[in-house]
């Protein structure tokens, strides 16, 4: 049984039994040469045939460079004020938490690229066609919200490296209609090839890591302190600020609009998937080559840890007031004549390394923030894009979808820029992760619930393990983010915001809670369809998608 992209009816034929709670049909991808629209996908990589070697450098080489692309996601803006917020306020203390919520990410990248390289389509497609419209709507909704708050802080990342660079003279206006202008130009490098595309992020991480390294090499950090901190998963004498700091590692390293986009870019490579040879030899690449980017990444925030670790962990305001005043910074003011823990931000944290260690590390690590603010912004309309065509199966030009996708996070950008001072950003980034937190369910339980469905995935369904210890790190990590979001809430001390957190709340769990619900069905807890109450004996009657067929196009 087959359903077409727009329609609205759940197959009726081949004996399928559907529950009045939604339905989970087998899925069949499109043709690619039927694909009436595309961005990322104007070329299918080919995948050179090799059958002697168990494995090869020439097929990884092939597959490479999707997981480079998603793990732009671990480097961006956010993640980079995380980590140097991190390193100044517990030094090498929380690395151990980098590595861990790192690991969980390639965990859950997996899972995404399996979906994408089993079905032939991206989660957000997949969403269009299982869940019932209303969820749908709100489930798309909520990426969205997503994409928008992860975008924003990428686009004032930006503009913050072009205002260091310009020494104060490009405001951050000005900075946020430079990188507009220029990631319309970097998104249409795709017309020259897909590997081409693929070479120029390539390019842009190897300038975030020279920058970085150049910061981690001039400050030379403690290694014996750095191996300390990120093997043994231990924090002494850390208080609430550390813990909290922990808990933002996490919601800033796992991001939800990540799922998706990840989900679309392995589709990019030609595999045949009605040849379960293939489909496997295409995950086990793709995994290999997301554990080799992220390994990267990991690399580089480990820089930024501990560059801001070892220079600047329990530096108070007025040493470093008059460090900057010594070496004649113009940002002296940003600093306070008291005793109070540095408190640090992506713009302060390039003023500090220039007080500390002269201009060219100030203009260096600037550079690296461009290059991760620039290459963010590029992944994050491509998420943008294949989010809005998936949930509403969208057929405009690729101009008006780019421009559609640019303009929903740009115009709240830009009057965030007009009306707000480069140097009081703290605050507003601290509530985009909050409102990121807050959407990883809506990317977290799809994707475990998806892939476990035998329906779908066929023989590449989540096995028993990958099903309970997906849910188990699902649940974790939602844990930790609604901790984190509670913690932001009781620290605005206003009554009527409470009241309307809370109205907020009940909406957002009863959405969340359905989601659990058809996720645990998905899972195997048939005792929660209702569907199933009046036939518990019967073998056919095993969650709400009742009839198992092959995801593959034979």
């Amino acid at each position: 049984a087959r359903r077409s992209p727009g329609s609205k009816e759940p197959p009726q034929e081949n004996g399928v039994i559907q529950s009045t709670q939604g339905l989970y049909s087998s899925t069949s991808p499109p043709a690619s040469d039927d694909e009436p629209f595309s961005t990322y996908f104007e070329e299918k990589v080919p995948i050179p045939e090799d059958v002697t070697q168990m494995f090869s450098f020439r097929k990884l080489w092939a597959f490479t460079g999707p997981g480079f692309l998603m793990s732009i996601a671990y480097l961006d803006p956010g993640n980079i004020e995380s980590d140097l917020q991190s390193g100044a306020k517990a030094g090498f203390k929380l690395l151990w938490v980098l590595l861990g919520a790192t690991i969980i990410g390639l965990l859950l990248q997996r899972l995404a690229a399996r979906l994408g390289v089993v079905t032939g389509m991206h989660l957000a497609e997949v969403c269009n066609r299982q869940y019932p419209t209303v969820p749908r709507i709100i489930l798309w909704l909520m990426v969205e919200l997503a994409i928008i708050g992860s975008d924003m802080q990428e686009v004032i990342g930006c503009a913050i490296a072009f205002n260091l660079l310009s020494m104060g003279r490009i405001p951050l206006w000005g900075g946020v209609l430079i990188t507009i202008i220029d990631t319309f130009v970097f998104l249409f490098l795709d017309k020259y090839g897909l590997r081409k595309l693929e070479a120029f992020f390539g390019f842009l991480i190897t300038i975030m890591a020279v920058s970085f390294g150049y910061e981690y090499v001039m400050v030379r950090p403690d290694q014996g302190e750095l191996l300390k901190g990120m093997f043994l998963p231990y924090c002494e004498n850390c208080d609430s600020a550390q813990m909290e700091q922990a808990v933002g590692i996490v919601g800033a390293v796992i991001m939800p609009h990540n799922i998706y986009l990840h989900s679309a870019l392995v589709k990019s490579r030609q595999i045949d998937r009605g040849n379960k040879k293939e489909v496997k030899e295409a995950n086990k690449y793709y995994f290999i080559e997301s554990t080799i980017a992220l390994f990267i990444s990991f690399l580089i925030n480990v820089f930024v840890v501990a560059v801001f670790a070892e220079a600047f962990y329990d530096k108070t305001n007025i040493e470093v007031n008059a460090k900057c005043n010594a070496s004649g910074s113009p940002h002296t003011d940003l600093f306070p004549l008291d005793n109070s823990t540095l408190q640090v931000d992506i713009f302060k944290g390039g003023v500090v390394l220039g007080c500390f260690f002269g201009p060219a590390a100030l203009y260096i690590w600037a550079i690296g923030i461009l290059a991760a603010g620039q290459s963010s912004t590029m992944t994050g309309t491509y998420s943008g894009q294949f989010v809005m065509e998936g949930f509403l199966n969208l057929r405009w030009s690729r101009f008006a979808r780019v421009l559609l996708t640019r303009s929903i996070a740009i115009f709240p950008t830009l009057l965030v820029a007009i009306f707000q001072d480069v140097q009081h950003l703290t605050g507003m980034n601290d509530f985009l992760n909050v409102l990121q937190s807050m959407q990883l369910p809506f990317a977290l339980i799809p994707i475990l619930t998806f892939t476990s469905l035998t329906s779908i995935m066929d023989d590449f369904a989540n096995g028993l393990v990958w099903k309970i210890g997906g849910g188990v790190v699902i649940l974790v990590v939602c844990a930790i983010n609604m901790y984190f979001v509670v913690v932001y809430v009781t620290s605005l001390n206003s009554v009527a915001l409470y009241v309307l957190v809370a109205l907020l709340c009940i909406a957002y769990l009863s959405f969340v809670c359905y989601l659990a619900w058809q996720c645990l069905i998905a899972l195997g807890v048939s005792c929660l369809d209702v569907s199933c109450l009046g036939n518990r004996v019967s073998n056919n009657c095993h969650a709400v998608f009742i009839e198992e067929q092959p995801a593959y196009d034979t």
